[in-house]
């Protein structure tokens, strides 16, 4: 397999977690955004919108980083741990895959964005965002997980941004449920981190 990707993409990496928590070899290959290598027709045949990650798993080109995440769990996790057949088990990790690609990306992935990239958000915005869904995470969480006891696909998803958050100006320190939760995903064998960027970081705050 091979991973199409940069390695200061949380969307990336919540792939590449994936693949080394599922133990499946692959190869990385870095796409050079800044030089438009993303725009390239060779490029867009196997991402239409242009947008990483993309997973080629033999003949098969797949974007999307959540969409690979369920595709990766139905073929290789024969156990269905990661991604339960259970119809309220799914239905809850479904809620944190739709939460990924909606709250953490408007708020503290967006908010990342604005400080390692250069996005062109409104900071205060996007940072409310996150702290709303903080707020919300931290009055909810009642486990070792965000989906029971065990973990899921949601953990996968959600972890990426949130861990990150103080790279893009919001403090994890007052939600100690939250943090716990990341160094539970931190402890699972065969968890791999996303490289740290300090743009735009408070030295109390990460």
């Amino acid at each position: 397999m091979k991973l199409h990707g940069i390695p200061l993409s949380g969307h990336t990496h919540r792939v590449q977690l994936f693949l080394s928590l599922l133990n499946l070899p692959h190869e990385f290959v870095t796409v050079d955004l800044a030089g438009g290598a993303h725009r390239t027709p060779a490029f867009l045949a196997m991402s239409p919108f242009g947008e990483i990650p993309v997973l080629e798993d033999g003949d098969l080109n797949l974007a999307d980083s959540t969409a690979i995440l369920v595709y990766l769990a139905l073929k290789y996790d024969a156990s269905g741990r990661w991604l339960p057949r259970e119809p309220v088990a799914a239905a809850r990790v479904q809620r944190w895959l739709s939460t990924a690609s909606g709250k953490i990306a408007c708020g503290p992935a967006a908010a990342r964005m604005v400080t390692v990239f250069g996005a062109p958000f409104d900071h205060e915005r996007v940072r409310s965002i996150a702290l709303r869904l903080f707020d919300t995470m931290e009055g909810e969480l009642a486990g070792p997980y965000l989906v029971g006891d065990a973990p899921t696909l949601a953990d996968v998803a959600a972890y990426s941004y949130i861990a990150h958050a103080p790279e893009g100006g919001v403090s994890l320190k007052p939600y100690p449920r939250i943090r716990a939760w990341l160094d539970n995903v931190r402890a699972l064998p065969g968890f791999v981190g996303m490289p740290a960027s300090r743009a735009g970081v408070a030295p109390e705050t990460y």
